[in-house]
């Protein structure tokens, strides 16, 4: 009987430790892979100047994150926030800001404004919130018009446009070094030359770069947000603002996924101060390459 009672408390005791008492759809983990809590990364977010919230463009935890961060940093400084992202490009300003001041209506917006077509259910939630806690919100994308010019002709050939145009455009010529790490990313992309397709990413993150630190106000925190190809591994948009503003104090999120989140993966660590770890079956917003 004692054998018994013994063997049954042993069970009971290894299905109770073996047990996970919820399932949770994501794990935030600092860049030395260390799990962390949400307050403490606030708390760290909000001593910055610039943060680069590098998503995964059709993962919703990412999007949600992106929304309840920029609240909770709306709160932590007091207001004094600025919202920024890829997703808008610089030509598209001005209607973003007669929209944002009620000059033009929520169609008139989102018919002019060359939105993503995954606006509705991603970006929508924070040009609202800017909407609605008066915030301005910075388009910092090259025009992707100019974009395929880079593409198709080579950068070079951007020297060539009207001084209308390039003002939607950071500085010409930009600061590009074909650094290995960059290289082996564009390697094998849509056929291309990896050369060629390397100088259309960096006119882009040059670009973004230079749209934040042209916006952005002492005393405020710029939250941006972008995918997380152009913030991680401390290149990309990181590099131009450090050119376009040296010693500005910036610090960075990343999205990444796995089977398993509990504990971080090699790989990932040092992508970003913050990572966030989500299951690699998470649902999408979308399927596919987005247009």
């Amino acid at each position: 009987m004692k054998n018994y009672t013994f063997l049954l408390l042993t069970i009971c005791f290894l299905s109770l430790s073996s047990f996970k008492p919820d399932k949770p759809a994501y794990k935030l983990f600092d860049s030395q892979g260390k799990e962390v809590k949400y307050k403490k990364m606030i708390q760290q977010l909000s001593n910055a100047e610039v943060v680069l919230f590098g998503e995964y463009h059709n993962n919703p935890i990412a999007h949600w994150l992106e929304l309840e961060v920029t609240k909770s940093l709306y709160d932590s400084m007091n207001g004094k926030l600025i919202m920024g992202a890829e997703m808008f490009e610089a030509d598209n300003q001005l209607i973003i800001d007669e929209y944002l001041n009620d000059f033009i209506s929520r169609d008139k917006f989102e018919a002019e404004c060359r939105l993503w077509s995954n606006y509705d259910t991603d970006y929508e939630p924070l040009i609202r919130f800017a909407k609605d806690s008066a915030v301005n919100f910075v388009a910092t994308n090259i025009p992707r018009r100019y974009a395929s010019i880079v593409h198709k002709k080579g950068i070079d050939t951007l020297g060539k446009l009207s001084d209308e145009a390039k003002r939607f455009i950071a500085p010409l010529p930009i600061e590009f070094d074909p650094d290995s790490v960059l290289m082996a990313k564009m390697g094998g992309m849509m056929g291309k030359s990896p050369l060629l397709i390397a100088k259309a990413q960096a006119i882009k993150d040059a670009t973004m770069g230079f749209f934040i630190t042209k916006n952005f106000t002492a005393g405020h925190l710029f939250i941006h947000y972008n995918g997380s190809f152009h913030s991680d591994d401390n290149g990309g948009i990181r590099k131009y603002l450090q050119i376009y503003q040296p010693g500005i104090q910036m610090k960075t999120i990343t999205t990444v996924s796995q089977d398993e989140i509990d504990k971080l993966s090699d790989e990932y660590l040092g992508k970003a101060d913050y990572i966030i770890c989500v299951p690699t079956d998470m649902t999408k917003t979308y399927v596919g390459m987005r247009r």
